[in-house]
């Protein structure tokens, strides 16, 4: 088997923010991988909360390319990497790969049956509640909007998003920024805003209070569960499991959560790390089985491959065997 690396960057319209954050690209390792004339790629940003760079995925997939050149399964890959952007990268390109070498789709190999889904638009944390506002109105074709939130002024940016947009479905990220006392003190001034659901509230690894307590607005796990191995205390603590392909490693481990969650009664998401359709591609595939889409990387980046996912008024499709799987 041959296999190929390289980074890439791309540009975003506009400095994408969240708590703590700030983007004017999103590196990308993008891989291919080839047997006998057949091509398969994929593509991972990583987990930058957990320290991944585009250039430490790379290090991490190149110090396994002899294992790869020989030969490797997906199951066999699951062993050799842990769960993170590089294997999600190399998964995917395994399975695109799969399916050239099958003649199959994917969805003839997972026996998933594809259908269009409608996708948040990100509105991304700005100065001002007036300047999200103005984000939300000029976003008027996206039905469900996702709003990037911290610990400043969090109802006042909300209520001002929902005057500028009484018809959207609104959910909230507030990326680790807020402490307990702060959610409870939100909740009730939210009660007239109908919020869809509230992800990731408290920061990971400090949100055990949130064990028992009875949420009038549905909490989402994100950073709080990365793969299955997270995902029996999540479930204590949130009725809603975010899956993303960086943190899962791959889709492979992303199918497996999805399933495990929804055996617990959790309700699922997907999202993403700001990427390609290519990158979007596999969560497609995952957004199937999920409540909640969030696969709007690619609205948010100047130029996108030519064979991208098929993006409008948050309806997306489209995903043919050129672009993967």
């Amino acid at each position: 088997m041959k296999i190929s690396l390289h980074l890439q960057d791309w540009e975003l319209t506009t400095p994408f923010r969240i708590s703590g954050h700030e983007w004017l690209t999103t590196p990308t390792l993008a891989v291919q991988v080839e047997h006998e004339g057949c091509y398969g790629r994929g593509e991972a940003q990583g987990v930058f909360y957990l320290d991944e760079t585009a250039e430490s995925l790379f290090e991490q997939a190149e110090a396994v390319l002899p294992d790869i050149r020989r030969g490797i399964t997906r199951e066999e890959l699951q062993q050799l990497l842990p769960a993170g952007g590089a294997r999600n990268a190399i998964d995917c390109a395994l399975w695109d790969l799969e399916c050239k070498r099958a003649g199959k789709t994917i969805w003839e190999l997972t026996g998933i049956r594809p259908k269009p889904v409608t996708t948040v638009f990100t509105i991304g944390l700005e100065p001002e509640p007036e300047d999200m506002a103005a984000r939300a109105a000029a976003a008027a074709d996206a039905p469900v909007l996702k709003i990037k939130l911290n610990d400043d002024r969090p109802y006042e940016r909300l209520a001002a998003i929902r005057a500028a947009r009484p018809d959207a479905q609104l959910v909230v990220d507030a990326n680790q920024g807020w402490n307990f006392d702060l959610l409870q003190e939100v909740l009730p001034r939210c009660a007239g805003l109908d919020l869809e659901m509230i992800e990731q509230p408290l920061p990971r690894g400090a949100d055990a209070e949130l064990e028992g307590f009875a949420s009038p607005i549905t909490l989402a796990a994100d950073e709080s569960c990365l793969d299955c191995s997270e995902l029996d205390t999540a479930a204590t603590r949130y009725s809603m499991i975010n899956i993303k392909l960086d943190k899962t490693g791959g889709l492979t481990e992303a199918l497996k959560l999805a399933h495990a969650a929804r055996a617990k009664g959790c309700k699922l998401m997907v999202g993403n790390m700001v990427g390609t359709s290519l990158g979007m591609a596999p969560a497609f595939v995952i957004a199937q089985l999920c409540d909640f889409v969030d696969i709007d990387g690619p609205l948010l980046l100047k130029h996108d491959h030519l064979e991208g996912l098929r993006y409008h008024k948050g309806r997306v499709d489209g995903l043919t065997p050129r672009l993967w799987g």
